[in-house]
């Protein structure tokens, strides 16, 4: 059987991508999609680029978690990576990549630093040091080469991150000169669609036999999801469950900071006093598990009903999250930076609460007054 073109390029190779967006992809391959594969650009250090060489680009991930109620536990092979190239030392393979006629899509989902530039960066290197920088050589490549634009589909957790992305490789474009057709095709050929990614990556058990064979394996939950913005000049890339294809992805920004991220929050202001240490801890008390479910469908849920998709499933599956007997979340990791997060998450609902319904919400009250909010 001949194999399928490599038509994505990946800036990264965690945990995350590989458990989320290249497992989508095998799977919509195994069913006669013929996405195509994948080709890892990894930008810091080449640790995951060897070790994807020395697989093949196969590995697995382990599915655990509650599912649907069902406690399941199964494993995913992936073989949708053909390979993996270190920026640093391959960076003239990648460029003769970015020429390859099949190539359409690339995937992101970079370190913290994300979108930072780097004043060094100069548009001589190979390679520059930031993604940003990288992403534009690259581009410049395929339109010096007066090849089609690509579909640029960033995973990083930032609201608007395409359009964030897109405007920082514009402005380095202008920076260094480059010409107005070429940014011109930036802007027109080039497709760039805001995200959102939800799935919890966990730590890989080492006493799992797969450990011992595969050093590229993860763990995640059974829950995932993924907004794609959907524009008309781009293209079909995936059909999949887990996505969600709409011209707004708002909406599931906002549903997700004011439910699942609220209620992370809200156990911080409740259960830690209360010398609970983790999620599941939590939400299996039953006092405070029935307090959350409270919170949650009486003053949460109805805030956000008309204005975002399906709240109420949602906050159902938020529940069931929470009680992942295989997750260890630790409240402690939460309260970092709690004080923006109350005001992020919590202030805003209570607030609309009020206007929406003539009252005031009574456990957001007693939460916030906590809080001395």
């Amino acid at each position: 059987m001949t194999p399928l073109p490599e038509t994505i390029l990946q800036f990264g190779a965690g945990k995350f991508l590989r458990s989320f967006a290249d497992l989508f992809v095998h799977q919509a391959n195994q069913e006669g999609q013929a996405v195509g594969r994948i080709v890892v650009a990894q930008t810091t250090g080449d640790g995951r680029a060897d070790a994807l060489t020395k697989q093949e680009g196969r590995y697995h991930v382990l599915v655990r978690g509650l599912e649907n109620g069902v406690r399941v536990e199964r494993v995913e092979e992936v073989g949708s990576i053909s390979r993996a190239l270190s920026a640093k030392k391959e960076w003239e393979t990648l460029r003769e990549f970015a020429r390859w006629r099949h190539l359409r899509y690339v995937l992101s989902n970079t370190t913290e630093a994300g979108y930072d530039l780097d004043p060094g960066d100069k548009p001589s290197d190979r390679p520059p040091r930031s993604f940003p920088a990288k992403l534009l050589l690259l581009l410049k490549d395929r339109f010096d080469a007066h090849l089609p634009g690509l579909t640029v589909i960033p995973c990083e957790l930032l609201e608007h991150n395409a359009d964030r992305l897109a405007a920082v490789v514009l402005r380095l474009a202008v920076t260094w000169e480059f010409s107005d057709a070429f940014r011109n095709w930036l802007q027109t050929e080039c497709v760039w669609l805001n995200t959102l990614v939800d799935r919890i990556v966990a730590a890989t058990p080492a006493d799992h036999p797969l450990s011992q064979t595969d050093a590229l394996l993860t763990a995640a939950e059974p829950f995932a999801f993924w907004a794609i913005q959907e524009k008309p000049t781009a293209g079909p890339f995936i059909r999949h469950p887990a996505i969600v294809r709409a011209a707004d992805i708002q909406p599931y920004f906002l549903r997700k900071v004011r439910i699942l991220n609220a209620a992370h929050t809200a156990l911080v202001c409740k259960a830690r006093p209360r010398g609970f240490h983790t999620v599941r801890e939590a939400v299996e008390d039953p006092e405070l598990g029935a307090w959350l479910i409270r919170l949650l469908f009486e003053e949460i849920v109805p805030t956000l009903e008309g204005r975002v998709d399906g709240p109420e499933t949602f906050a159902r599956q938020t529940l069931e999250r929470f009680r992942n007997p295989f997750l260890e979340h630790k409240l402690s990791d939460i309260a970092l930076h709690h004080e923006t997060k109350v005001k992020v998450r919590l202030v805003p609902t209570r607030d609309e609460f009020i206007t929406r319904f003539n009252r005031r919400p009574a456990l957001l009250d007693e939460v916030l007054a906590g809080e001395g909010m």
